[in-house]
């Protein structure tokens, strides 16, 4: 679990530090008070752009000087910061600056020991990410490999109604929890595909080498990527489909779609659609075709005809079964950020999720509007955010 949340120049908070205790993490006040912004945050201790898919330089406070960082802990508590849940109210220099300190090297790290994150930009370079584990600087995708976050907000309430690549991303973020490697796959998928549609998209004749060292990349790690999403699938599903009947409904889980083959059929399939990719200016095979579909099994009906609520019950049962699945697979579990999820669930559902989270235990992070929504969880940590700052309720 985090347990001290530090942002600093970030989106609507000059400054501040959260310093959270295990369990239920609750933030509540009005619409536009900055509930989500925190969310966000914690979302960017983990490879990609966060719960938000935002601009970095869209999350730097915008009365800013320019760049933003965020910084956390994990494991142990500050003994000599904190006497108990509860926020302070400034920090004294830029995260940037803040969480270099002295580098640890990776392997000198002691097991129990507190692992600091850090993240965040400078404003001479307003859209290039730094990442620092224990004051050393790493890749992003090194983040996953101290951290499995997963989220669930209201603009996701449209996953099954809209194009596949938002079901896809979905998806992906559910991989990476498992299997960390599956970002560095991706983003040597996605370079190597970009250079492949520039080459054939010009006017001279693109070099038959330069793409076929290309076509081999998007093989190598395109069926990398399709075997990881078919290993989470294959597991999720069987988790979701032997759950009884029950307050989220029971999800069923497949692919549509490009289907997962060997390296040498995809490095053929990309060979042998040159021409065709060229004309259509992208690359038609490939696990980037793959589309996600969800079903509610009980009514035996796609995800996308179901009702709003329904929607939003399949959602929640995908996302805790997974992080059950990843509390068993990894023997931690992940951190749950839930936007306004509260407010969209019957009283029943809402009693049913919180007790449901209670008994599995780890960190989960809610935001709302209304307190009185939470008033069924007993032990939390309770923060009201209101005109860029947040203090204990």
């Amino acid at each position: 679990m985090l347990t001290r949340l530090s942002l600093s120049q970030f989106r609507s908070y000059a400054d501040a530090i959260v310093v959270p205790g295990p369990g239920f993490v609750l933030l509540t006040g009005d619409n536009g008070a900055g509930k989500t912004n925190v969310l966000e945050a914690v979302s960017l201790l983990s490879p990609g752009r966060g719960l938000r898919r935002a601009s970095l330089s869209e999350m730097a406070r915008d009365d800013g000087p320019g760049g933003f960082g965020v910084a956390a802990q994990l494991s142990s508590p500050l003994p000599d910061f904190r006497e108990g849940p509860g926020v302070g109210a400034s920090v004294s220099e830029p995260l940037n600056d803040h969480t270099k300190g002295h580098p640890q090297p990776l392997h000198e790290i002691v097991e129990g020991s507190p692992i600091d994150l850090g993240t965040g930009t400078t404003a001479t370079a307003p859209e290039r990410r730094q990442v620092r584990i224990n004051g050393a600087a790493a890749s992003a995708n090194a983040l996953s490999e101290w951290l499995s976050i997963l989220w669930l907000t209201p603009a996701m309430d449209r996953l099954f109604s809209e194009s596949p690549l938002g079901r896809r991303q979905f998806f992906d973020r559910l991989v990476l929890a498992l299997e960390p490697g599956h970002a560095g796959h991706s983003a040597r998928y996605e370079a190597a595909m970009r250079a492949r549609n520039k080459l054939l998209s010009h006017p001279d004749r693109p070099d038959p080498a330069w793409l076929a060292a290309l076509e081999a990349g998007m093989a190598e790690h395109g069926v990398a990527i399709a075997q990881a999403r078919d290993r989470t699938l294959a597991a999720l599903a069987a988790r979701l489909e032997a759950q009884p009947e029950g307050p989220f409904a029971r999800a069923g889980l497949a692919f549509d779609g490009w289907r997962l083959a060997d390296e040498d059929a995809l490095r053929r399939a990309l060979k042998e659609g040159r021409g065709r990719d060229a004309a259509a200016g992208r690359t038609l095979a490939g696990p980037h075709r793959t589309d996600l579909v969800v079903s509610h099994l009980g009514k035996q009906q796609p995800a996308d005809r179901c009702s709003t609520g329904e929607q939003k019950a399949l959602l929640l049962a995908i996302i805790l079964a997974h992080a059950d699945l990843v509390a068993d697979r990894l023997q931690r579990r992940p951190i749950l950020l839930l936007d306004e999820v509260a407010a969209h669930l019957d009283p029943a559902r809402r009693a049913a999720l919180f007790a449901r989270l209670a008994e599995a235990g780890g960190q989960v992070w809610l935001t709302g509007t209304e307190p009185s929504l939470f008033d069924a969880i007993a032990e939390a940590t309770w923060l009201e955010v209101a005109n860029g700052r947040i203090a204990p309720r």
